[in-house]
């Protein structure tokens, strides 16, 4: 069974980016995650973090459409 929560290195590896890039990414409110404990490590529920990634799909989706590649001349 997964983990509900993940660290936020966890989350970089499933992202393959960096450790930091998350910690923006939670800092910024980009990325729904929760402070625990007595000295406030951040957690980042597997929900969250799914939706996230369809969030991304959705967003990446609709840039495409609005700047599609530039005809090329056929070789």
């Amino acid at each position: 069974m997964e983990p509900r929560f993940l660290l936020l290195s966890d989350v970089a590896a499933e992202l393959n980016v960096s450790d930091s890039q998350v910690y923006h990414m939670v800092r910024s409110g980009e990325l729904p995650a929760i402070k625990i404990g007595g000295r406030g490590q951040w957690r980042v529920e597997r929900a969250r973090l799914e939706e996230y990634i369809q969030r991304k799909y959705a967003e990446t989706a609709e840039w495409v459409r609005d700047n599609p590649l530039a005809d090329r001349d056929p070789e």
